[in-house]
């Protein structure tokens, strides 16, 4: 269940009746996450390893979802749901728990949830997942987006591959070597600002020519390695630089050194050091950065701000378990403002940094730490 501080809205002064009532749209798959922490090495073969703390959510697609719902932004997103436990678990609690809109979603009867179990140990997580790949809608009766005990139509669009997004500000798509989503195109032409990452090219050819829909993007957000070799540089401020002759907005993560950015329409360009946090699970970390930043692009802050909002997410996030359960709301960003300007030990110069917060945040907030979602699959009322 989110978190989130009620009446915190980062676009309110830009809002119009004319706009979208979807701020940011994105689809993909949903994972049931399993997460174990605690752990003191990996696990050795033959024996039986204890955890000291484990956690259970929607994950894949749904990290990123419940991310942006939690920072205040209107979500909608197309997947597809097993009609299992774990698919029925996972819809109630992006739906009724994260108020995400799931009206482009449908469930794939007979079809088991994907599952995802990861163990986080050193800093780092290891994962083994299982999944099938839903069939298409044109092989199920039955109605779309209507719940998660319904079916789709045999017109409906493939949830995985929507042809007609719902109009929105923005969009989220992760790009793949070699393939074009048609959507993208769409929900371009339509208005939103494409914003992308990437995986790793299993390929070995690391081409932009290769991501076709890096074209519709207003921002492009790899780590470090993957800029370097798609720019064939050495260094990722380089790459960012190079990339913002193909995007409007090239945004390098640079790990424990912070993110890099570089706008391509005027030239300039920004870095801000991440905020060093005690890791428990990296897990959704990255989906969590381009949540904050995203945010920021639709709320028109300056470049710097919005790396400095991603950057701050993204450390929240890791100081929890788990990938959708760790994205922060408004009230853990406002309690962490709180507790940090009291320390002693803080440099003022880096508090500056996140001034731009004071106007945003309650001038109330909870204690420091903030329990979040309740890491089960479910009690029973």
């Amino acid at each position: 269940m989110s978190t989130d501080t009620p009446g915190i809205d980062p676009l309110l002064a830009l809002r119009a009746p004319q706009d979208p009532a979807c701020d940011v749209f994105l689809t993909g798959t949903v994972f049931l996450d399993i997460i174990f922490t605690g752990l003191d090495s990996a696990p050795v073969r033959g024996t039986e390893s204890w955890a000291r703390g484990m956690g259970s959510s929607p994950g894949g697609v749904a990290n990123m979802a419940t991310a942006l719902a939690r920072l205040g932004l209107h979500t909608s997103l197309a997947a597809a749901f097993g009609d299992d436990h774990y698919g029925e678990y996972c819809w109630d609690a992006l739906e009724q728990g994260e108020g995400i809109d799931l009206s482009m979603s449908r469930t794939v009867p007979g079809w088991h949830s994907p599952v995802t179990v990861s163990m986080a140990y050193e800093g780092e997580r290891t994962m083994v997942s299982h999944g099938h790949e839903a069939p298409a809608p044109s092989a199920v009766p039955g109605q779309a987006g209507a719940g998660p005990t319904e079916t789709a139509p045999t017109t409906a669009p493939n949830p995985a591959f929507p042809q007609c997004p719902p109009r929105a500000r923005a969009a989220i798509a992760s790009l793949v070597p070699g393939r074009s989503e048609p959507w993208v195109a769409t929900a371009a032409r339509h208005g939103a600002l494409i914003f992308a990452d990437v995986g790793w090219d299993e390929t070995g050819r690391w081409d932009l020519d290769s991501l076709p829909d890096l074209a519709h993007c207003e921002a492009f957000l790899p780590n470090a390695e993957e800029a370097m070799r798609y720019t064939r540089t050495d260094c990722p401020r380089a790459a960012a630089h190079a990339l913002a002759e193909r995007v409007p907005l090239a945004v390098v993560t640079l790990g424990a050194e912070g993110a890099y950015a570089v706008d391509g329409r005027t030239g300039a360009a920004a870095q801000v050091p991440a905020i060093e946090v005690e890791a428990l699970d990296p897990t959704g970390a990255g989906d969590v950065f381009v949540a904050g930043f995203v945010t920021g692009t639709l709320a028109d802050w300056p470049l710097a701000d919005r790396l400095a909002f991603a950057g701050l997410t993204a450390a929240l996030s890791v100081q929890e378990f788990g990938g959708s359960l760790s994205a922060p709301g408004w009230a853990e960003i406002a309690a962490w403002w709180q507790r940090i300007r009291t320390c002693e030990s803080q440099d003022p110069t880096a508090l500056e940094r996140y001034a731009f917060l004071e106007e945003l945040l309650p001038t109330t907030a909870r204690a420091w730490p903030l329990r979040r979602a309740v890491p089960t699959i479910g009690f029973r009322q």
